[in-house]
């Protein structure tokens, strides 16, 4: 931490990853700004998070990395002089891959103080369990190594969208029946959530079925139940905003359900074998997950009694 008086000193976080993984280490970031008050501090990301992180005004600057291939030595020169010259004395690496971690024989001589898993980093993170914690606790525990005791819950307080664009009517559920394209084994499935969309209806929560413009035509068939599609018109700051005012979520493990559990929406997440909720579960005050070896064998009352119980609360 730099002491009152002194120059400012230039900080790195590295953080890819997919949406949930970015809403995760959002307590980190609200840490490593904390410990670096006075301090100018760059996210080092991907372009899909660069507005995103922008808005939290946690850090002075956003990059974004082209992450080169193998066969790209005119842009792995490039993001060699970009590091090197950006003069860095301190580098959190909350990605921890083999790529992040190889950026760290990427800068000059001397080498930044290094919060990672780098070979011959000065804060190197070496609890040899560390691949089977939680996001949240592996992050902490990292970042205690580093002098960083506190840690705070995901947060997204600056995420604001403006609903008087959307023709609500409370109260209302969300719904997020996608995912990842190549991981079907992911997602649970239409016909399920049309039937539940079904329940909530008939009990007076007002389906509202999110996700992407290419996930146009699962909206249309859940929300035709009486239901409000709005896959591929919400923003990331209006699913923030949907969350906050809405009864419960129910969704597959993708990020959206990330964002409704980091604003405090009871949430409801399903898992199956194909990921493994003790390691990348949504974290909130609220959240309840649901697994099962494969999600095409659960049913609709396993999902919709802990749903509908939110009207007796």
């Amino acid at each position: 931490m730099t002491d009152l008086g002194e120059a400012p000193r230039r900080i790195l976080v590295i953080r890819h990853g997919a949406l949930g993984d970015f809403v995760l280490s959002t307590g980190p970031f609200r840490a490593i700004r904390s410990h670096h008050l006075a301090d100018t501090i760059t996210l080092l990301t991907t372009a899909p998070f660069k507005e995103l992180a922008k808005n939290s005004r946690l850090f002075n600057d956003v990059w974004i990395d082209s992450r080169p291939g193998v066969f790209a030595p005119r842009k792995w020169i490039a993001l060699h002089r970009r590091l090197r010259d950006g003069q860095f004395q301190r580098v959190y690496d909350l990605q921890t891959s083999g790529r992040s971690s190889f950026y760290f024989r990427l800068f000059g001589t001397p080498k930044p103080e290094w919060s990672g898993i780098a070979p011959g980093a000065s804060h190197r993170h070496t609890n040899p369990r560390r691949t089977s914690m939680h996001t949240l606790e592996r992050q902490r525990e990292q970042l205690e190594v580093s002098g960083i005791s506190h840690v705070p819950p995901s947060n997204l307080d600056w995420m604001t969208g403006d609903l008087a664009k959307f023709p609500l009517r409370r109260p209302y559920a969300l719904l997020v029946p996608g995912g990842s394209a190549h991981r079907p084994e992911k997602r649970w499935s239409a016909a399920h959530f049309t039937e539940l969309a079904g329940r909530l209806d008939a009990a007076g929560l007002r389906p509202v079925v999110l996700g992407t413009a290419s996930e146009n035509a699962l909206g249309r068939q859940i929300a035709d139940v009486g239901g409000l599609n709005l896959t591929g018109q919400t923003t990331l700051e209006d699913i923030a905003a949907l969350a906050r005012g809405a009864t419960i979520a129910v969704g597959n493990d993708t990020g959206p359900m990330h964002m409704a559990a980091a604003v405090g929406c009871r949430s409801i997440v399903l898992f199956s074998d194909a990921s493994d909720p003790a390691l990348c579960a949504p974290r909130g005050g609220h959240v309840l997950v649901i697994q099962i070896p494969k999600l095409g064998n659960l049913s609709v009352d396993e999902v919709a009694r802990p749903a509908l119980e939110v009207l007796d609360q």
